[in-house]
């Protein structure tokens, strides 16, 4: 009688990247069959042809330079302020639990979410839109800044003499080291900031956003292209007027121009309203909380919130954001070429470097805003903005990528097989890694789509707010922080099992020359 063969222990699941992208397609399809794709505009082509015409006729005195100074400000001071708080939270961050739960709260909650929250209390004047940029932007400088200090050179460090403190060592051993490499990413969100910033104008602030909302509205179209083609070139000259010896005049500057002219409100009055009564759920205001009745009441009220608005609001949230994520996949995909010296050439790469900036300068809101109003309500419009935007961000990269590859000099080969054989293989990892890394980000685009009417958690959001109803608010908000969350934990571990969590995905660092992946 022979011995059963032993057992050979299981392996971990390892997720390898044809099943990974396998799946995440057949989710998209799945997503396909519960999304709303309809175009319900009567006259959708007449819409778009007057948009373009608009597009082709600049109207350029109708530019406000007051809406572009104030764009500036709210950006310099909202990014200055995050960074500050961000390098000040960074030094906890790997030693403390508490400040890594925070900033991951901070950054989990979208710009616009937080600028509804906080014109509850300070109104809508300037401390409201640099404190909605400059909250979430503390979260993830933090969490940069921790990684760059914790991947910086130590050996300076070693001479310090004995007893040195933890501030001391860090200004004079470490902070000359990294301070370059924390201008850099500061010079990029910067130019995230004023993204955020052209949003934040379609809730009231006097940015460009605010001026495009009432052009788009009146159907303007060629005042509304002469201030985009206004943004662009501010994005585009950022390295020319950022440059770090002007950023302290700049700020200055930005201090003194931004109060004039904007409203304020009575704000420690309003705070104290809004933690004593409109932060407090309806059921347990003034109820007296060692009864049983006041918690039954706020069980029934949480669990409606819930069932009714969050669950649904999170379902479609995720229909939205996985149908855009593998569009976005697909046209990076396509992209990538049209900016990879190999395949575009001398004379197409500058152009096809100017359309993917132009595509990836254009805030996905602002696009999906102008969508809605020409295709009317539905998911498409938020689709198809999500994914210019992505497709443009990610293929930008890869196409910088791309160009730092190493191809064989004695054979080269052309066309469709220098494409599937020479260079997709070889930057596949870095594609998933890119896509993964979107993944959270356009979820959380995703649901503040919802303000423009596609019924994303947002749509609940800006319901209860409208209501004043901002103790449900605070709970939807709460439940888009969760899922948020929950969607980077889930990315971040597909990017370890896939052997992939090293490399690039931000875009200041893919903007850099690097190795073959």
């Amino acid at each position: 009688m022979t011995d059963a063969p032993l057992r050979q222990p299981l392996a971990p699941f390892r997720p390898g990247f044809v099943n990974t992208s396998l799946a995440f397609l057949l989710l998209g399809v799945v997503a396909l069959r519960f999304g709303d794709l309809a175009v319900t505009a009567s006259h959708p082509f007449a819409e778009l042809s007057r948009l373009f015409r608009g597009l082709l006729t600049p109207d350029v005195l109708a530019v406000n330079g007051r809406a572009l100074a104030d764009t500036v400000a709210f950006a310099l001071l909202g990014v200055g302020a995050g960074g500050a708080s961000g390098l000040a939270l960074a030094l906890a961050f790997p030693r403390s639990f508490a400040v890594r739960v925070l900033c991951a709260l901070l950054r989990s909650v979208h710009e616009l979410f937080w600028a509804l929250l906080l014109m509850q209390v300070l109104g809508l004047g300037p401390l409201t839109g640099v404190l909605a940029i400059a909250l979430p932007y503390a979260g993830i400088f933090a969490k940069v800044y921790a990684e760059m200090i914790d991947e910086a050179d130590l050996s300076a460090l070693r001479v310090l003499p004995v007893g040195t403190g933890t501030a001391s060592a860090f200004l004079y051993a470490r902070l000359p080291d990294l301070l370059e490499q924390f201008g850099h990413y500061a010079m990029y969100r910067l130019e995230c900031g004023l993204r955020s910033t052209l949003v934040l104008g379609f809730i009231g602030l006097p940015t460009i956003g605010f001026e495009l909302d009432a052009y788009f509205k009146a159907g303007e179209f060629s005042q509304a292209s002469a201030l985009l083609f206004c943004f662009y070139a501010l994005v585009a000259t950022r390295r020319l007027w950022a440059r770090p010896r002007a950023v302290p005049v700049l700020v200055v500057a930005a201090v003194v121009v931004l109060p004039a002219g904007l409203p304020g409100g009575h704000a420690l009055a309003n705070l104290a309203r809004f933690l004593g009564h409109d932060a407090v759920p309806a059921p347990l205001r003034g109820a007296d909380l060692a009864s049983a009745a006041p918690w039954a009441a706020f069980a029934r009220w949480l669990g409606d919130i819930l069932l009714h608005q969050a669950l649904p609001g999170a379902l479609r949230t995720l229909v939205l954001s996985q149908m855009a994520l593998c569009a976005t996949a697909l046209l990076s995909l396509v992209l990538f070429p049209l900016v990879c010296r190999r395949f575009a050439g001398p004379w197409g790469r500058p152009l096809g470097r100017a359309l993917l900036v132009v595509a990836r300068s254009t805030p996905d809101y602002m696009l999906a805003y102008v969508l809605l109003q020409t295709l009317g309500p539905s998911m498409l419009p938020a689709v198809i903005a999500l994914t210019l935007h992505n497709g443009a961000v990610i293929g930008y990269l890869m196409g910088r990528q791309a160009d730092a590859l190493a191809y064989r000099p004695d054979a080269p080969a052309r066309g469709s097989d220098l494409y599937l054989y020479e260079t997709l293989p070889r930057l596949y990892g870095q594609f998933l890694a890119y896509a993964l890394y979107r993944w959270e980000i356009i979820l959380r685009e995703s649901a503040i789509f919802g303000i423009l009417g596609v019924a994303t958690l947002g749509f609940y959001v800006d319901g209860a707010i409208s209501e004043l109803r901002l103790d449900a608010a605070l709970v939807l908000i709460a439940a888009t922080a969760l899922l948020s969350l929950s969607v980077d934990a889930v990315s971040r571990w597909l990017r370890r099992a896939l052997r992939v969590g090293d490399l690039p995905v931000r875009l200041q660092q893919g903007c850099r020359p690097a190795a073959d992946p």
